[in-house]
């Protein structure tokens, strides 16, 4: 599978269909024209990064929804993976997705999927339009900073 090139600030974001840890769908353009969205994509679950980088979004959900913004964690373990993950780590609110199967293809779609299999970890703010308007990604061992995220979201409002 060869790497598509990542989307840019100014492009629309690929829409994508993916189940959650708790049993429901979610879909990208669901939010369109509702809420503004945080792509936060993880290498895999069950690392010290990854569950500092999920339970960061979920300790700021409250300053999320202000920005009306709705977080998401994606990464292909599947989902009775990311359902025993998200209750270890007593996420309540947070929907952790699952990109299992085929494996990594919402990684594919932006372009931040490894060889190896998992997504790179990487940061999309996608706003209210389905437009992307941040776009980075960040080294394997680095928890992102949601405060970039944050202040994307603050000049939407």
């Amino acid at each position: 599978m060869a790497n598509k090139q990542m989307p840019q600030v100014g492009d629309t974001a690929p829409d994508f269909s993916l189940p959650t840890s708790d049993g429901g769908t979610v879909k990208l353009s669901d939010f369109k024209g509702k809420r503004n969205v945080i792509l936060s994509f993880h290498p895999l679950a069950w690392t010290n990064v990854c569950s500092a980088q999920m339970l960061d979004l979920e300790l700021h959900e409250k300053e999320l929804q202000a920005l009306d913004a709705q977080a998401l964690g994606i990464n292909v373990d599947s989902v009775p993976s990311k359902a025993a993950w998200k209750q270890a780590l007593g996420i309540h609110n947070l929907p952790l997705l699952s990109d299992f199967h085929p494996q990594g293809q919402v990684a594919e779609l932006y372009g931040i999927r490894q060889e190896s299999g998992p997504a790179k970890r990487a940061v999309f703010v996608v706003d209210k339009q389905g437009v992307i308007r941040f776009a980075k990604v960040y080294p394997g061992g680095q928890v992102p900073d949601l405060q970039e995220a944050m202040e994307v979201l603050k000049g939407l409002q």
